[in-house]
């Protein structure tokens, strides 16, 4: 996969954040000619900025919500495949900033979509959203791409709309070929170098930084748990199927096996035994707390089945990679050479 990418024009949005940064710095290694578009990075510290990704790539700064600002970016950046990452990501920042959230989300994609209408050099569009997207009836087996769109929280129904927005594109103005596009809907992902607040691993992190216990609010709340790396893995080799044969062009779930469907205490013990156990988890539920599901699980035999695709990682592989990257990091040492190491470990292991 690396020989197809090797001057291949890619235009990323989103790509200062947590998932954008280790695509951008995959992509550079395999000697792609990267544009990303996305706003300033989303947290201090970033890893964006503490991997110096913007020496790799031509980064341009702008809001997703602007189309003239993109379009811009877009035309000078003239690519041949289209990587949409740009999003408002976390769901409690969605009940905090609803609007913000549809018109990042949803108006983002119309913006990025209208850009690709209007192109001549565009031939593959791959568009990230969510395992969150299903309508979510809590159920023990795993969600399906045919199953009903209906995300419950602001984050999660603006992700089904964007996939909405996303086949309609595809079905009103790409009929004849010229474009291959496609969704890919993954799990949650973990990995080092993701400071978000209100995630489960970066709150780890902050708490292995100041020598606290991590507090877990949904200790019971089972979740598709994945390696950053595995999901970007699969969007890169998804917009490389459909850019040499349109047929792959499809709806997409990207998860781990069931085996690593695990709880957020499940998790958090893992962190906990990585760092030799010198912090520890603390359950305290909190009061009036926002809708969040509590179980959800992904059906990826779609993706096995077509691309031949199994995971690299298991769960336990992907936090013992995370605490790995977060040590580098607390010790102020040699980001990018970690991230070098584990893109490589990553693509000459196979489960």
């Amino acid at each position: 996969m690396q020989s197809f990418y090797k001057g291949k024009r890619v235009f990323i949005t989103g790509h200062t954040g947590f998932k954008g940064s280790w695509l951008c710095k995959i992509l550079s290694n395999w000697g792609a000619e990267v544009t990303g578009y996305s706003l300033n990075p989303p947290t201090e510290p970033n890893l964006f900025d503490t991997a110096n990704i913007a020496d790799d790539i031509t980064s341009v700064i702008g809001d997703i919500r602007s189309y003239e600002s993109l379009k811009n970016a877009f035309d000078k950046a003239r690519p041949e495949i289209v990587l949409h990452l740009a999003a408002q990501p976390i769901v409690r920042d969605s009940y905090k900033m609803p609007a913000y959230t549809y018109e990042t989300n949803v108006m983002g994609t119309v913006n990025i979509l209208e850009c690709v209408r209007q192109s001549d050099c565009v031939k593959s569009f791959l568009n990230v959203t969510t395992d969150k997207v299903y309508e979510n009836k809590e159920w023990q087996w795993g969600y399906r791409e045919n199953e009903p769109l209906d995300g419950f929280d602001p984050y999660s129904n603006s992700k089904s709309c964007s996939e909405l927005v996303t086949h309609s594109y595809k079905n009103s103005f790409f009929t004849d070929g010229h474009v291959a596009i496609s969704t890919a809907r993954a799990g949650n992902v973990i990995g080092g170098g993701d400071f978000a607040n209100d995630r489960i691993i970066p709150d780890c992190v902050r708490a292995l930084e100041n020598g606290e216990d991590i507090i877990v609010r949904n200790p019971y709340s089972t979740r598709p748990y994945q390696h950053v790396l595995e999901p970007l893995y699969a969007y890169l080799m998804i917009a490389k199927a459909q850019y040499e044969d349109i047929k792959y062009a499809n709806y997409y779930n990207v998860g781990p096996d069931e085996c690593d469907c695990v709880t957020t205490g499940e998790l958090v013990d893992l962190f906990v035994k990585y760092t030799n156990g010198k912090i520890k988890r603390i359950d305290k539920s909190e009061e009036n707390a926002v809708h969040e599901a509590n179980f959800l699980k992904l059906d990826c035999s779609k993706l096995k089945s077509v691309f031949g695709w199994k995971p690299h990682w298991h769960v336990t592989d992907a936090v013992e990679k995370t605490v790995e990257w977060s040590r580098v990091w607390l010790e102020n040492g040699n980001v990018r050479k970690i991230m070098d190491e584990q893109i490589n470990d990553f693509l000459n292991c196979r489960i």
